[in-house]
């Protein structure tokens, strides 16, 4: 019996980290449509937003369960929550990944970030990429140091955050009223992005290392 709780706790942690990979190509594929009003590439990113979705229903009844019959205790009760709520993170990265796809397909065949906004994008996309990709990696690997790379980029998401809110209440900002709303949009939808990234990762290091930081952001 000890045996086949080892392989369905080592499933849970193989689906997680599948999750996270489609994520991180969702995110890739939104951002690059984003850039260039690839209207078939966000197309893409919708509809596989339901695999996505899919995936966290079935990791979290599988983790239901194995609380239900299996009883685990300690260390394999704080993973199988703790794979609830990272399932729960990463559902919503590949919300918000489907979220830009959407603005993406609402502007086409206009670009939704305007000319004067479009490095500061870029950068977002650079930086949420790095983080869906580090989590990926942190969740195979339970390197931790990958989950202070992961601090570091969204930290600098935060940055671009603010400078763009600054941007538009700015007096010489000139864009029609939908282009700023979607400008705010999009930005918001690239920093809880990150956010939820944080999350997984502070739940990934709390446990490895069973203690849990106390500045952590609840999401």
């Amino acid at each position: 019996m000890r045996k086949v709780f080892q392989a369905e706790l080592h499933q849970v942690g193989e689906q997680l980290v599948e999750i996270s990979r489609l994520v991180t190509e969702a995110m890739q594929k939104a951002t690059t449509a984003l850039d260039t009003a690839d209207i078939e590439l966000a197309q893409e990113v919708i509809a596989a937003d339901a695999r996505i979705d899919f995936l966290q229903t079935d990791l979290d009844e599988r983790s239901i369960d194995i609380l239900a019959l299996q009883g685990p205790v300690a260390s394999d009760l704080r993973m199988i929550v703790g794979a609830l709520r990272m399932s729960a993170s990463l559902e919503r990265m590949g919300d918000l990944a489907r979220h830009i796809a959407q603005l993406v397909r609402l502007r086409y065949p206009d670009t939704v970030i305007p000319e004067p906004m479009r490095e500061t994008f870029r950068e977002f996309a650079e930086k949420d990429i790095a983080i869906s990709e580090k989590l990926t990696e942190l969740l195979e690997t339970r390197d931790l140091e990958l989950a202070t790379q992961i601090d570091v980029s969204n930290s600098r998401v935060n940055e671009l955050h603010a400078g763009v809110f600054k941007a538009i209440a700015d007096p010489a900002w000139d864009s029609a009223g939908p282009t700023t709303v979607d400008v705010s949009l999009a930005s918001r939808y690239f920093e809880r992005f990150a956010d939820h990234g944080v999350s997984v990762s502070r739940k990934v290091t709390y446990l490895v290392t069973g203690e849990w930081r106390p500045n952590a952001q609840s999401i």
